[in-house]
């Protein structure tokens, strides 16, 4: 019988393609593996196998399948049920899933870009195809995969490129903007012919006139332990050899070829073997041991379970606890965290207690060593653990026994563009569920609705309400600067009792935050005679000023700028600052402060994944004296030294066009004040505001989450928000503006048809133009008993039948479910 695959490409398609499968390939096609297959007219993609059959499809003429790229599947069935989950949940296509779960290694396709790897030194002979692949790209180190099948007429190319990528001869070119490690060393033995000491003895006779090579040989019996007796030998690598005997690579190479050596290749692999020393773990407070024994015993009601405790209860410890019993019960654990720049910290906690057990997933990673971490996850030799960022959610598992969700409050858990539009906390909850395992939910402030739930007993809620050993919380120094600025009496953004206490602190040697959500150097320039403000010409936003780069650039698009001399507008050359980001602080601090040791933490100073671990080493280490950052620096990081953190500008956070903005600005509040204050001292915060008597710097200072969440939760349940009511949010973008228009009011006349007052729109959303396409918005509230199946199947059928419409072939249309 002739066998048929169903696949899923990684293009944002709906539904799956069946192909059929050529008889010298029907053995080796299994569920779950990899393929190559012809897309289009003159495309190849990887694509995912989920089922194999034999019956043909009736609409359309099969094609063959090119090349099975893997032995056993790497797509799980339950993986592929999750998939299917998400695709179904946040209303996107399993091709949109499958694009953001693998790693770029292992979805190669026509468009790929492949460069030359100038470390490679082949160690085996190349096949004919793979040497013409190299020749080509000695000419033009970087091509993509197409104009290669061009130049060098092989039909079916994704397999030599695969395996080129395994020798590493070459590199995907994702990798190339990061550090790429080797995966495999070269060592040296001594051949067959001279596994006796008479022939080693010979042998020494022999080069007794040539002393480098006689060195060599005698450094390999003394690195690799040789007596001629039968036992394991240290392996010796090349390098290692070579550098210790002092001689070039000449010398062994005449030996190789006297027959004395020979060479092979070892994989080392990228993930670190080294043995890490483990530690047992700390015992609990009796306040943690409370907590621990509260979550076990939710757990055996209720799957998700709420750890409610302030900053710095010492809930990490927790977590370790659960985890080592989860391991014991020979359970996988999956350990989310919602910044690069937390597992930084953390995961030299855990690597002391679980050494080799833990493996760490993340996007600063290079490609090939997630590529890696996915292949080990497939294997026996699993890891227990995994440390990572929303996207690990994706990982194979097979015995997964508890996910933590720490910091289940942050918005980075959110993925925005491209879709799956997936929130990690909310899938974890389910992907938790198709194995039976059980979520712990951790943060000092929690999410709206993730307290809801706790609240009404759909969760578990445990509290923890002291901080570990008895640090005292911050005392938090409200500062009215509006009244200060009135009186001239503030110094640049800083108010006289902040740069008061930044000099005590320095005084006593202790270290200081300083937090402003802005980054660059300000948000505007202005010209002080017309009031012209320079704009992105792809978006809606105005610049931000850069002084380091000295440039103007927009925060949507990335589109950088020259500073104009004069105004474009008036030809005024007064061109003044307006607002302050992260950059302008530090430049005022190091006037004000010229001793002091000053680093800045956000996104242009993190850009790669050792960026980030320095900033912090240099903190903890007591290298900087005073850290100013975005967001970044409230996000549950520790630092013993903190004794003063102050907040800049506390009403950006608030005024901001978002039902969520209060719960936010709350959160970032506490959590940036958190990391004051430690062992034997009250932290202090400075919070400078210019409106004082609102009720939310009230419940910031009294620490007053309750008080929050009740003036809160009575405003939402008026206005139809969430825990209430369910939020979908359309997205039409087009270049045309008045395309759009069209599209957006007839959209909203057919959701409306189906889904009546439950449509609000469609509306420009505060920025209404990103990279040059024009945007609308309509939002729909679906309150929590209605089916969410039907609406979905709905809101997909209206979408197909906008885009189906000839007038808007260009159209762009995507929901945001559970928007943030």
């Amino acid at each position: 019988m002739k066998k048929y695959v169903d696949v899923i490409v990684p293009l944002p398609i709906a539904g799956q393609y069946t192909y059929s499968v050529p008889d010298e390939l029907a053995d080796k096609i299994k569920a779950g593996c990899r393929i190559v297959v012809p897309f289009g007219s003159k495309k190849y993609y990887t694509a995912i196998v989920t089922k194999v059959h034999q019956t043909a499809p009736e609409t359309y003429e099969t094609k063959d399948i090119m090349e099975v790229l893997d032995e056993s599947p790497v797509l799980l069935r339950r993986q592929y049920d999750f998939w299917q989950w998400l695709a179904d949940y946040y209303l996107c296509t399993l091709g949109d899933v499958y694009k953001a779960a693998l790693p770029s290694g292992m979805k190669l396709e026509s468009e790929t870009l492949v460069v030359l790897n100038p470390e490679f030194e082949a160690l085996q002979p190349l096949s004919e195809k793979e040497q013409r692949i190299l020749d080509l790209l000695g000419n033009d180190s970087e091509q993509c995969i197409t104009q290669l099948e061009k130049s060098s007429g092989i039909k079916n190319l994704l397999p030599v490129i695969k395996a080129l990528l395994e020798k590493e001869a070459i590199l995907v070119k994702e990798e190339l903007k990061r550090s790429y490690k080797p995966r495999v060393e070269t060592r040296v033995r001594l051949s067959a012919a001279m596994q006796t000491e008479e022939a080693v003895h010979r042998q020494f006779d022999a080069l007794a006139r040539v002393p480098k090579q006689l060195a060599l040989l005698m450094k390999y019996i003394e690195l690799s332990g040789w007596t001629g007796e039968k036992k394991e030998l240290k392996e010796v690598s090349r390098k290692a050899l070579l550098d210790s005997a002092g001689v070039t690579s000449a010398v062994l190479n005449r030996l190789i070829g006297k027959g004395v050596f020979e060479i092979y290749s070892f994989e080392i692999g990228r993930l670190s073997a080294e043995q890490v020393s483990v530690s047992p773990l700390n015992p609990l407070s009796s306040a943690q041991q409370q907590a621990y024994n509260e979550i076990l015993t939710h757990f055996h009601q209720k799957n998700v379970c709420l750890l409610h405790g302030v900053t710095a209860s010492g809930k990490t410890e927790i977590y370790i606890h659960l985890i080592q019993q989860a391991i014991q019960a020979g359970k996988q654990v999956l350990y989310l965290l919602p910044e690069i720049a937390l597992t930084t910290q953390i995961t030299e906690r855990l690597k002391r207690v679980f050494g080799n057990r833990l493996g760490i997933y993340h996007s600063k990673f290079p490609d090939a060593e997630r590529v890696e971490i996915w292949r080990k996850q497939l294997t026996d030799d699993d890891y227990d653990v995994i440390l990572g960022v929303r996207s690990s959610v994706f990982l194979p598992f097979r015995r997964l026994g508890l996910v933590i969700v720490d910091e289940e409050h942050e918005n980075t858990y959110k993925q925005q563009d491209p879709a799956p539009r997936y929130h990690a906390r909310n899938a974890a909850i389910v992907l938790a569920s198709m194995f039976g395992a059980k979520t712990l939910l951790g943060t000092a402030t929690p999410c709206i609705e993730t307290y809801y739930n706790a609240v009404h007993g759909k969760y578990g809620w445990v509290q923890l309400t002291e901080r570990h050993q008895n640090v005292l919380l911050p005392h938090i120094e409200v500062v009215d600067i509006k009244e200060l600025a009135r009186k001239k009496r503030m110094t640049a953004q800083f108010s006289p009792l902040l740069l008061q206490k930044i000099r005590e602190a320095l005084e006593q040697k202790e270290q200081v935050i300083l937090f402003q959500n802005r980054r660059g150097f300000a948000p505007m320039i202005e010209c002080r005679t017309c009031g012209w403000i320079p704009k992105c010409k792809n978006c809606d936003v105005s610049l931000t000023y850069h002084k380091g780069l000295n440039q103007l650039t927009c925060h949507y698009c990335g589109y950088t700028y020259e500073v104009p001399k004069s105004c474009p507008a008036c030809g005024g050359v007064e061109l003044i600052n307006r607002g302050f980001g992260t950059e302008k602080i530090e430049d005022d601090i190091k006037l004000i402060f010229p001793d002091a040791r000053v680093a800045r933490m956000d996104l242009d100073t993190t850009r790669t994944r050792t960026a980030y671990e320095r900033i912090i080493a240099d903190f903890e280490d007591g290298k900087t004296d005073i850290l100013i950052g975005t967001q970044m620096v409230s996000k549950g990081l520790d630092f013993d030294r903190v004794s003063v953190v102050g907040i800049l500008n506390a009403d950006s956070m608030m005024n901001y066009p978002d039902f969520r903005s209060y719960e936010r600005a709350f959160q970032l509040m506490a959590q940036v004040a958190g990391r004051a204050g430690r062992k034997n001292k009250q932290g202090l915060v400075v919070l400078q505001t210019k409106s004082p008597d609102l009720p939310l710097i009230a419940q910031v200072v009294s620490n007053d989450y309750g008080g929050l969440f009740q003036s809160q939760i009575e405003e939402r349940n008026l206005f139809k928000y969430p825990p209430f009511y369910r939020l979908i949010y359309v997205y039409l973008k087009h270049r045309k503006e008045e395309v759009l228009d069209q599209a957006a009011d007839l959209m909203a006349g057919y959701l409306r048809n189906g889904l009546g007052s439950r449509v609000l729109g469609p509306d420009r959303p505060p920025v209404s133009r990103i990279q040059t396409l024009f945007i609308k918005k309509i939002v729909v509230k679906i309150e929590q008993q209605a089916s969410m199946s039907k609406v979905r199947e709905y809101l997909q059928q209206v979408q197909r039948a906008i885009v189906e419409d000839e007038r808007f072939r260009s159209l762009l249309v995507y929901y945001d479910v559970d928007p943030m």
